[in-house]
């Protein structure tokens, strides 16, 4: 549906996390009065009604993702699938209703657990100011092959990661596995070693700005799903009054989640597949 340059500008100023979804609403009403083109009095019509109603729209969470499946360069895990399962788990959380019980007044935007999915450490879809944001990592391995030394990795590596001596020597301190080096190597030295996703809590903006906690390791889309749903219940468990993500954690510290069993959880995938 064509747009106005006014009504665009004006959507353009709505907060990035709700964007999407007043621009459904507004190209839904447009349609109900027929309208070919959406202009400044759809935008006003609709920020009226989401300004008195605003707890109609409250889900109870919002999923944002990355550009990756429509065929980004720099993805890292192609994993198309994990956003489907990660709401499914969610809505059988029914953290709507949760948020209801929890909340003193009426349910705000900003009461939502935010979750959004980055399939790369480009991290478009900034994970790292969600209360829960997954991003895709691979781990570059290094192999008996020779080194041709051609310095392709090195020239590859944004982070300094790599030192070229007798072969390839990395630092995994700098390094964001982003897997670029081992998109180049035409030796083989260096292989995709261990690839799926980092996973970050905690994350928020506001009056008091936080970025993500992260939790140790790469886990593949099984263990981040079990973390995923631990994470959640370790939330809804310790939250007073709806606080975010990153309030609770600074509250109780981080030694629960460094603590978190995987081996727990698994057969219980298939109820949100």
């Amino acid at each position: 549906m064509k747009w106005t340059k006014e009504a665009e500008d004006a959507v353009a100023r709505v907060p990035f996390f709700v964007r999407k979804r007043v621009r459904s609403r507004i190209e839904a009403e447009a349609a109900i009065h027929g309208s070919r083109e959406i202009t400044i009095e759809h935008v006003g019509i609709c920020q009226k009604r989401y300004l008195n109603n605003m707890e109609e729209e409250v889900a109870g969470f919002q999923i944002e993702t990355c550009f990756g499946p429509s065929g980004c360069p720099n993805r890292v895990v192609d994993d198309e699938g994990i956003a489907v399962q990660v709401e499914n788990l969610l809505k059988k959380k029914n953290l709507r209703n949760f948020f209801k019980l929890k909340v003193k007044g009426p349910l705000k935007i900003h009461h939502e657990f935010k979750v959004s999915i980055s399939d790369c450490p480009n991290a478009c879809s900034r994970p790292q100011i969600a209360d829960i944001g997954l991003i895709g990592a691979c781990r570059p391995s290094v192999t008996n092959d020779p080194c041709s030394g051609c310095r392709a990795c090195v020239e590859a590596c944004r982070e300094d990661a790599i030192e070229l001596t007798a072969g390839p020597v990395m630092d995994y301190g700098k390094c964001l596995s982003c897997g670029n080096c081992c998109k180049v190597c035409p030796s083989g030295t260096l292989v995709q070693g261990r690839q799926g996703w980092r996973i970050m809590i905690g994350g928020k903006l506001g009056r008091h700005p936080r970025l993500g906690s992260e939790l140790e390791g790469i886990f593949s889309s099984e263990e981040a799903l079990v973390l995923f749903e631990k994470c959640i219940d370790i939330y809804t468990a310790h939250t007073v009054e709806g606080e975010r993500f990153g309030e609770v954690i600074d509250s109780i510290g981080m030694k629960m989640f460094t603590a978190l069993d995987l081996s727990q959880g698994r057969n219980e995938l298939s109820d949100i597949t």
